[in-house]
């Protein structure tokens, strides 16, 4: 996919919980191959604004592609950055980015409250608009916002996904400004591991990043005076207003520390963290950066703050900001009436952690480990899934075409019949390239409610000796107006007739979970059909068929029972499917897939004469080891067992380890059959 960020605010170098997220989101995207750029701005304009951006990204070792026309152009792990420093007209260059990249996916965010990208990006009429909301104060709806505005709000209900960086975001744009499409999908990614311990008991401070008004700097400065014998860190941000700094100059116990590229560089002094925002944070960065450090957490139990922390400690009471003067600082952030602050909760809970070693090294231990837990979830498929689901369908703000003549009425008719009797069996899989001799061709197919979304990024890794064909199954991604199919013996069919066409040797099969099984049928449909044989076929996280003997199915799941057997294989599909929106959406393909393969039962027959790969992982619940060493039985040719760490989605926490076993082994196959 071609995917342009509209991003007004500074994309690189920034320090910002919201622009971090969305460079990380850009970078995870561009790894997993699609084409992504980014139209982003300075915070101040003018020609020193350009040379201090080109002079800080000669700092960090990045290259300035170019800089002409007051636009400073580079690319940084895959994407291409156009920020605007000295450009006369942010907007018109942005619209002229959007017809020159003609992109499929815009992502617009609350980075742009004014809607000054979001409007230019309305006016195309191809590209579907990905709305993130990382903040309900920049909403123009709701009780937390600073600007209502209807028209603005109007705009955003023609997005054609809305999506909220917590459930508490999505939930209140469904309540407060009828957007009934808004979903939760994590979108805040972080950089890669490994996460190191940083917090120590003794470290020298207790921080507290972007101290202003709506962050809650006045609970930060009556603790520092409360408590004069406890060292502070204050690290001003994009809130941090010139009052402010003068209020934090003025207590001797707190140290104003310089932003960093690295949070880690802060957290390698910091004891514990305070968030006590007065706003409704829609989630907070530094709450699970710091909790994935080993660093505790003392943050106001307001809007998505609670989710942030996971369960663990502490979430304290605040008075919430409830209204705001029209007009900015100097910052451009609204002015808030900030309401008087009881810190006595605060000032206890802080003095009761600090004072208690036992107590902090286990509130430490148990942040830590629902932090790792979370992160080990968090990639950006779910997101590539909503903009599959988005190109499916027409644009929201689409205008209605003006009624066709008869004749055009015929004529199309014709063309619809015509396109019908060809019946393209190449619909069910993606297009391939041409055909390279010698190159082998890598069928896949997915697990249930998978698409081929799944396999985006894996051509990186497996290199150009490897053509990957996915499998298109009906219901999802392109053929989301389809039918899903709920018989397994109607798939087998239906993807055995569409595989001959792209199936000239050398060409292997690989399927994850019930693909795995899939490809076993095709691979037994395709011998008993007199057809050629494939060079090898790849099993992942699936039990041999042999398990299925005389199999008698059982009762058809609710909704509920299907979500919950879902998230014990695979925790990271739980977020998605969590909304009734997104339910509606999604659930129809996974439950067509789930009682196709419930009611699948083996027909024994004789082996196979093709190689067999089986790949699990080592804590997968479901797939022990004995069940993947039973594929042996279903070949008399070669048979090899790998195992990862990791459970059943090892192929996706393991991914890179897992991609090169898998090109290592098709590579051996396909040599020797060349010989």
């Amino acid at each position: 996919m071609r995917i342009l960020l509209a991003h007004n605010s500074l994309y690189y170098p920034a320090t910002g919980g919201g622009d971090r997220s969305n460079r990380l989101l850009m970078e995870a995207l561009a790894a997993r191959g699609h084409l992504c750029r980014v139209v982003a701005r300075t915070a101040t304009y003018g020609a020193a604004a350009q040379e201090n951006l080109v002079r800080e990204l000669s700092a960090r070792a990045v290259p300035v592609l170019s800089s002409g026309s007051g636009v400073v152009l580079m690319r940084r792990n895959g994407v291409e950055v156009h920020s605007a420093a000295n450009h006369a007209n942010l907007r018109a260059y942005f619209a002229g980015q959007v017809e020159a990249f003609a992109p499929d996916i815009v992502i617009a965010s609350t980075d742009d409250p004014a809607q000054v990208l979001l409007e230019a990006a309305m006016r195309d009429a191809r590209a579907r608009i990905v709305y993130l909301a990382r903040a309900t104060l920049a909403l123009p709806f709701g009780p937390d916002c600073a600007f209502p505005s209807p028209q603005k709000t109007a705009v955003l209900r023609q997005s054609d996904a809305f999506i909220g960086v917590s459930e508490y975001v999505a939930a209140y744009a469904r309540k407060w400004g009828a957007i009934g499409h808004a979903i939760h999908v994590p979108i805040s990614l972080l950089e890669a591991g490994p996460y190191p311990v940083r917090g120590r008991f003794d470290n020298e401070f207790v921080t507290m990043v972007n101290p202003s008004a709506t962050k809650g700097i006045s609970i930060l400065l009556a603790l520092a005076r409360a408590l004069p014998e406890v060292r502070f860190a204050a690290i001003p941000s994009w809130g941090t207003n010139a009052r402010d700094l003068v209020a934090l100059r003025s207590l001797p116990n707190i140290a104003l520390l310089d932003p960093v590229d690295d949070i880690g560089e802060i957290l390698d002094r910091t004891r514990a963290v305070l968030v006590p925002s007065l706003w409704a944070e829609a989630r907070s960065r530094m709450v699970i950066e710091s909790l994935i450090h080993g660093v505790p957490v003392l943050a106001s139990d307001v809007g998505g703050l609670g989710e942030a922390m996971m369960g663990v400690p502490y979430l304290l009471p605040v008075r919430p900001i409830t209204r705001y003067y029209a007009r900015l600082d100097e910052n451009m952030v609204p002015v808030a009436e900030v309401p008087d602050q009881d810190i006595a909760p605060w000032r206890d809970t802080l003095t009761h952690l600090l004072g208690d070693r036992a107590h902090w090294l286990d509130l430490s231990a148990r942040g830590r480990g629902a932090a790792l837990r979370y992160a080990s979830q968090l990639h950006a498929e779910p997101l590539e899934a909503v903009f599959d689901q988005a190109l499916a369908v027409p644009p929201r703000r689409a205008a209605a075409p003006p009624p066709l003549t008869s004749d055009k009425r015929q004529l199309l008719a014709l063309k619809l019949k015509s396109r019908q009797s060809a019946s393209q069996p190449g619909e069910w899989f993606a297009a391939p390239a041409a055909h390279a001799p010698g190159r082998p061709r890598l069928f896949c197919f997915p697990f249930a409610g998978g698409g081929a979304a799944f396999f985006r990024g894996w051509n990186a890794a497996l290199g150009p000796s490897i053509e990957l064909v996915p499998a298109l199954l009906p219901g999802r991604e392109g053929r989301f107006r389809e039918a899903p199919v709920d018989s397994f013996d109607e798939l087998v069919e239906r993807l055995h007739a569409a595989l001959p066409p792209h199936g000239e040797a050398p060409f292997a099969l690989f399927g994850h979970s019930m693909g795995a099984v899939l490809a076993f049928e095709i691979a037994r449909r395709l011998r008993s059909a007199g057809a050629a044989a494939p060079i090898a076929l790849f099993v992942s996280g699936a039990r041999a068929p042999k398990f299925r003997l005389g199999h008698t199915p059982p009762p058809e799941p609710t909704d509920e029972q299907l979500l919950e057997q879902l998230r014990q294989v695979n925790p990271a599909a739980g977020s998605p499917l969590d909304t009734p929106e997104a339910r509606t959406l999604l659930l129809p393909a996974l439950r067509a897939d789930t009682r196709a393969y419930r009611n699948y039962v083996y027909r024994p027959g004789a082996p196979l004469d093709v190689p067999v790969f089986a790949y699990g992982g080592e804590d997968d619940p479901q797939v022990g080891p004995h069940h993947l060493e039973a594929w042996s039985e279903h070949t008399r040719a070669a048979f090899s067992m790998r195992l990862f760490p990791g459970g059943h989605f090892f192929l996706r926490s393991h991914a890179l380890d897992f991609l090169r076993a898998l090109a290592a082994d098709l590579a051996l196959q396909s040599s020797a059959a060349t010989r």
